[in-house]
């Protein structure tokens, strides 16, 4: 009993998240900016960040996709705003490891995104919770010019 109203809790969360979803919309401001799709489902991101001395100092996505993918997107802008592009590659690294099941040495860093660990029952479902994450990772590597590049994530990503 007491399982499953956890899992509605997450539940709940996530339907928030993409209801409601954090730092959705555009920057005036961008450093880095970058699209990226997920063919398999359609779902489309484009991220912006403004970065200043080795810090993301503001972050936003807008686009389109499922529940999943918008939630994700949504606590991947809370967390990482305000930590360093260190610190954020790690945990969009250890977010992968989440929901594909494997052991994260640092999950309470998280935050809310812990709640989608359930998506490793569900492999179609991987992609649309990592896009966003993927986006950041693809984003910060980027050179500082800024362009806007389409990246699609193949099967294997």
């Amino acid at each position: 009993m007491a399982l499953s109203k956890l899992e509605n809790l997450y539940r709940q969360v996530i339907l928030d998240h993409s209801s409601h979803p954090h730092n959705h919309g555009t920057l005036e401001n961008s450093s880095q900016h970058i699209e990226m799709n997920n063919p398999t489902c359609g779902d489309v991101i484009f991220l912006e960040l403004q970065k200043k001395d080795g810090i993301i100092k503001d972050i936003a996505f807008s686009g389109h996709g499922c529940s999943i993918s918008t939630a994700s997107a949504s606590m991947m802008t809370e967390i990482v705003k305000g930590k360093t592009v260190e610190e954020a590659m790690a945990l969009a690294e250890d977010f992968s490891l989440l929901v594909q099941d494997k052991d994260v040495t640092n999950e309470e860093e998280l935050g809310e995104a812990e709640m989608l660990r359930g998506v490793s029952k569900f492999p179609a479902r991987i992609k649309c919770a990592t896009l966003s994450w993927k986006a950041l990772q693809k984003a910060i590597v980027e050179s500082d010019s800024g362009a806007a590049k389409a990246g699609f994530m193949k099967h294997d990503e």
